[in-house]
């Protein structure tokens, strides 16, 4: 099993990225949490349970201790990405490609 984590900071800078922001962003790139996404109304990455539990007690506590007045969050359980099935080779001649 895999969590995924939600979460945003306040209060909002749309000037300027606040401090407990870049706190926030620092806590989940340095967890090793995966498909990390930041972005100014929202940030989500992944990762094993232990990890994200590990990095939303982190990311509480230095959030708040930047400035942050709320920390919404949400997490979820999620299934493993798996890699897309291979595809066969298109052989010349198969609709869409023009025959040699």
């Amino acid at each position: 099993m895999r969590l995924r984590l939600e979460f945003s900071t306040e209060p909002f800078d749309l000037d300027e990225v606040p401090p407990h922001a870049l706190v926030a962003r620092d806590v989940v790139t340095r967890a090793g949490l995966e498909a990390v996404e930041v972005g100014p109304f929202g940030n989500s990455a992944e990762g094993s349970p232990d990890a994200v539990v590990d990095a939303v007690a982190e990311l509480l506590r230095r959030a708040v201790a930047a400035g942050a007045t709320r920390i919404s969050l949400q997490v979820n359980a999620v299934e493993p990405t798996e890699e897309p099935p291979e595809q066969p080779p298109t052989e010349p001649g198969a609709a869409g490609e023009a025959a040699a």
